[in-house]
């Protein structure tokens, strides 16, 4: 009987401590999920700005040996990020392929021009820069003209920055979730120990000798769910870096050490805090408060 009443009780103890790792091991791992997203958000509001193309329209005067300069000047400007010229040719076949009709049967000639779309680096995608950057090359005398959408510019920009603040406002509000789910996980487990804490304090055991234990096996606790949710971020991590590869996480490990190592310090930090807090709590309480 005394066998199977022990038994019983290693079982409980068993999937107690189950049920704190894989509590916390959830929650980590959102949380961690959450630090993955703030760290690739910038990647993302700079893979958008850069779909944003600059068009500079040449004149038909313009010889092949200026547009070559052109190109090439463009090529080493701190701006660009990449530039396709576009013949008026290209273009024509291009709005044909679009409308389905030949608007060159109507006019008789093709009254489009040869052009260079600029994609600029994410920085320099502002009016401001813009308009400065339009302005220079407005002044070669084989460019017509110099286009970008301001109004797309300017709404891209301002919802980039709504969406920046949101996630600020998101990783606080679930940060504090996330300590508060831990932390209510631990209290159930020392909740369970707390006849066998107040024992241990009628009989001499002062409140640091009592929490010892209690702080040490949480903490094994909190690791062991670190370590399963940094081992489900590093599987999350590779699954974006294969189907979102113009990200380039592969180039940036040193920012997944430090998210797993950030998750093992959050883990260690809001465990050790919890099992502080909740065995404080029930040494304090009288004999007749625990029931």
């Amino acid at each position: 009987m005394a066998g199977t009443f022990e038994k019983y009780q290693k079982r409980r103890l068993i999937s107690s401590y189950f049920s704190v790792v894989i509590s916390i091991a959830l929650v980590l791992f959102l949380l961690g999920n959450l630090g993955l997203m703030i760290i690739n958000a910038k990647k993302v509001s700079d893979l958008i700005k850069e779909q944003i193309s600059l068009t500079i329209y040449l004149n038909d005067s313009a010889k092949k040996v200026e547009i070559n300069q052109i190109q090439k000047s463009l090529e080493l400007a701190d701006y660009t990020k990449s530039i396709t010229f576009v013949s008026k040719e290209e273009a024509a076949e291009l709005m044909i392929s679009e409308t389905g009709e030949d608007f060159m049967d109507f006019v008789g000639y093709n009254p489009l021009q040869n052009s260079i779309d600029i994609h600029l680096k994410a920085d320099y995608v502002t009016n401001d820069k813009l308009n400065e950057i339009a302005s220079e090359l407005s002044d070669k005398k084989f460019v017509d003209d110099v286009k970008f959408d301001e109004n797309l510019i300017e709404l891209m920009n301002k919802n980039v920055r709504k969406i920046s603040y949101w996630v600020l406002i998101f990783s606080i509000v679930f940060t504090l979730i996330s300590v508060l789910l831990i932390n209510s996980s631990i209290r159930l487990a020392v909740y369970s120990k707390r006849f066998i804490i107040k024992t241990m304090q009628m009989v001499g055991a002062t409140k640091s000798f009592i929490r010892k234990p209690f702080i040490y096996k949480n903490l094994q606790l909190g690791l062991a769910g670190a370590f399963i949710a940094n081992l489900a971020l590093c599987v999350v991590f590779c699954q974006l870096d294969t189907y979102f590869p113009e990200l380039t996480l592969s180039s940036a490990i040193e920012k997944l050490v430090l998210l797993v190592l950030a998750v093992f310090g959050v883990g260690f930090i809001i465990t050790w805090i919890s099992t502080f807090i909740a065995t404080q709590r029930f040494l304090n309480l009288k004999t007749d408060q625990l029931y």
